[in-house]
Formats: structure tokens, C-alpha cells, sequence
């Protein structure tokens, strides 16, 4: 009993030598082998040994200020820390589980042998994996505008951070770094980026931001075909846009309104078709169609001409901005015989 109290003594003792910055004795002959350093992953279990020799009395485990153990007897109050027991006689040897950031640190074996005590020091590192904490939100800009996206990660080591653009043939490489500016996105640069954050602990976090890109329409195609009195005759052109386009027809600066005249609009997507089921001479003619976003508008002119002219897609006109286009050529001037 004497002998426990006067270990005790001792060990408060050493704690106060700790906490006054003075030197303790440390990887001594009574410990057969001088401790290491201890890594572990987040969450795993830690073991942390002291080996010693036959001629100790008494033993504890210190954790900066707190005792852990002294001898057999428990004075830590957390209870993922245990004593190993199925240890050599040696060996006094105890082990932290789930480990977590707060558990990094030294820890100290203390020996009393003699009445003299000592002590080996182990420092406990523990690694964390590399986690995205905070990335930028889904995005809808306009096109022109300047695009700053944020990727913040957490762990330890210290992670790195890429950025990626997804495309058609693979990930194309950006920057490094938390931050990627984009000057006066066009509407080319829309779509999914990706943020990877990785210290080589454990598989990379990966998490990525959509990017939409509002542009005006832009004509794909305008087309016409030739058309016989009394059968159907059809005009089409497809038009690029975000958010997607809103079609109109004229002819001669007046709207075109579908169900009237024998002229029906249909709508499908990007596309816009104007059909005449029953064509008649009135019908033959310079047609302009307008596609209209937010953003602007833009339009293409065609003709509904005979089966027996001469035509082709490049006599559509297309232009920008809502200004209209009449581009007559001799080819689609070729009347059809009535």
C-alpha cells in the first residue's frame, strides 16, 4: 500500500515536471525498447506499448495531464481507452479505440524502479481523410457573366484540391487549388465541373457543380421543301438556346397565327415546323421565322416554292437580333408552272 501511494506521489509528481517544461528521463536502460511514434487513421484503434524489463515496480500511462492508468487500476473515464491483458509480463501496452483528431498527442509510460521514476514518450498522430466540406451550389448564369466557384476540404495531411470538366471524351484538367475563376463564361464552358480533394489516406472525396449558361437562340438550320399546289408543303428551321426558344412565323412583316389560312405550327423542342396541308398559289413565298429567349432573338427567312425550282438549304437568310431578312435569289425566284 505504501509503496502504490508513493508511486502516485511520484507520478503527480512527474506530471508537474511535465507542465514546468523541465527534461524527464526518457528511453532509459529499464525499458528494453524505446517507443515509436504511433499513426493511425481516423476511426481505427491505436496500440501503444511499453516494453519493459523485470526489475520495474510499478507502471502508468499519463496522456499530457491526465493518468490513464496506474498499474491495473483504471483512472480514465473514457472507455474506449483499455488495458491490454493478454500481453507479456513485459509488456504494458494499452489501446484507444475509434480514434479521433482529439486523441493526437503524447502520451507517457511511467516506471517507478528503485523509487526512481522514468519514463518513455510516444506521440500519437492521427490521420484524417480528405472530406469536401463546403463546394459551390448548382449554378445559372447568363453568358458573358464572370463565374467563381469554391471547393473547401478538410483533413491531415493537408489535402489537395483539383478541378476537372467533364466532357464527351474524358475529364479535361483545370487548376489546382480552392478557387477557379471563369472570365466571361460562354455558353461552350456550361456544364458539370469537378472538385477532388485527396491526401492519400483513403479514396479521394469527389464532389462536383453544375453550370447552366443562358445564351440567346442561335439558328441551326432553316429549310423548305418544294411543295405541289393541292398537296402539303412544310417549312422548318432549329434553333440553340437556353432557356429554350419560343417560335414565331411571318410572312411580310404579319404574324402568322396557327389553325388559319390552312397553316398549322408545330413545335417540337429545338424545332419549329410551319405546314400547309392543301397549298394553294397564296402560299408560295418568302416565310421569316423568329426564335425568342431572355437573352434575344434571331431569325431565318425561307421560301415555299414549287417542286420544279431549283433550291437549296443556302438560300435561308439568318440573321440576329430581330431584324428581318429577305434573301431572294434567282434560283428560288424560278416559278413552279401552275
Amino acid at each position: 500500500m505504501y509503496s502504490q501511494v508513493c508511486f502516485l506521489v511520484f507520478l503527480w509528481m512527474f506530471v508537474l515536471v511535465i507542465l514546468s517544461g523541465a527534461p524527464a528521463q526518457s528511453g532509459d536502460s529499464s525499458f528494453s525498447k524505446p517507443m515509436d511514434n504511433v499513426t493511425v487513421r481516423q476511426g481505427d484503434n491505436a496500440v501503444l506499448k511499453c516494453i519493459t524489463d523485470t526489475k520495474v515496480s510499478r507502471v502508468a500511462w499519463l496522456n499530457r495531464t491526465t493518468i490513464l492508468f496506474a498499474g491495473q487500476e483504471k483512472w480514465s473515464l473514457d472507455p474506449r481507452v483499455v488495458l491490454l491483458n493478454d500481453t507479456p509480463v513485459t509488456e504494458y501496452s494499452i489501446r484507444i479505440r475509434n480514434v479521433d483528431v482529439h486523441d493526437e498527442g503524447p502520451y507517457v509510460c511511467s516506471i517507478l524502479t528503485n523509487r526512481k521514476p522514468k519514463s518513455s514518450r510516444v506521440h500519437l498522430i492521427v490521420q484524417v481523410p480528405a472530406r469536401i466540406v463546403n463546394i459551390s451550389k448548382d449554378m445559372t448564369v447568363n453568358e458573358g457573366s464572370n463565374v467563381k466557384l469554391v471547393c473547401l476540404a478538410t483533413g491531415r495531411p493537408e489535402p489537395s484540391i483539383t478541378w476537372r470538366r467533364r466532357l464527351m471524351r474524358g475529364n479535361k484538367f483545370l487548376s489546382e487549388g480552392e478557387y477557379i475563376d471563369i472570365t466571361a463564361i460562354t455558353k461552350e464552358q456550361s456544364g458539370i465541373y469537378e472538385c477532388t480533394s485527396s491526401n492519400d489516406i483513403s479514396t479521394p472525396d469527389m464532389r462536383t457543380v453544375h453550370i447552366t449558361v443562358n445564351y440567346p437562340p442561335s439558328i441551326l438550320s432553316a429549310r423548305a421543301t418544294g411543295a405541289t399546289r393541292g398537296q402539303q408543303g412544310a417549312l422548318q428551321c432549329e434553333a440553340s438556346a437556353i432557356p429554350g426558344a419560343e417560335f414565331q412565323w411571318y410572312r411580310e412583316g404579319r404574324r402568322i397565327l396557327s389553325g388559319l389560312n390552312g397553316a398549322k405550327i408545330e413545335n417540337m423542342g429545338k424545332k419549329s415546323r410551319l405546314v400547309f396541308f392543301n397549298v394553294s398559289e397564296e402560299h408560295y413565298g418568302n416565310y421569316t421565322c423568329v426564335a425568342t429567349n431572355v437573352m434575344g432573338n434571331t431569325n431565318a427567312s425561307m421560301i415555299l416554292h414549287g417542286p420544279d425550282a431549283v433550291h437549296d438549304v443556302s438560300g435561308a437568310c439568318l440573321t440576329k437580333h430581330s431584324s428581318l431578312c429577305l434573301l431572294w435569289t434567282a434560283a428560288f425566284l424560278l416559278a413552279a408552272p401552275f
